[in-house]
């Protein structure tokens, strides 16, 4: 009788697949270096004020959490196009998820904080 062979992804896929994901984050490292520096010019044109500090602050962390996001993402990927076999694919997808709902979650919490600030300060004074 013989045994069955788990399947294991060929080198060479896996050398390709780690190829593209390295030119995919080249790529969108330019386009967030351009954003941001689009955002920058965007936001320094407006007067400063505490509102415009709030939403400034906003916008920053946004962009360092989409930063943070995409380089978890990159990692994940790139370790995935590593993965020999299903149950090593799984492994890896299931410990990246779980990190990133704890980070998403913290975020979700850090952009709610500051947003109430930016509501705050919208409020007229009396």
């Amino acid at each position: 009788m013989t045994e069955k062979q788990p399947f294991e992804v060929p080198q060479q896929l896996r050398d390709l697949a780690e190829s593209n994901v390295e030119q995919g984050r080249a790529a969108y490292t330019q386009f967030m270096d351009a954003m941001t520096q689009a955002t920058s010019m965007w936001m320094g044109a407006m007067p400063a004020n505490e509102m415009t500090s709030a939403v400034r602050l906003v916008q920053e962390r946004s962009l360092r959490f989409a930063k943070q996001n995409a380089d978890a993402y990159f990692a994940f990927v790139s370790e995935m196009a590593t993965a020999r076999d299903v149950q090593d694919a799984l492994a890896i997808q299931t410990r990246f998820t779980q990190q990133q709902m704890q980070a998403y979650a913290l975020q979700a919490q850090e952009i709610a904080r500051l947003s109430g600030s930016v509501a705050q300060n919208m409020k007229p004074k009396i």
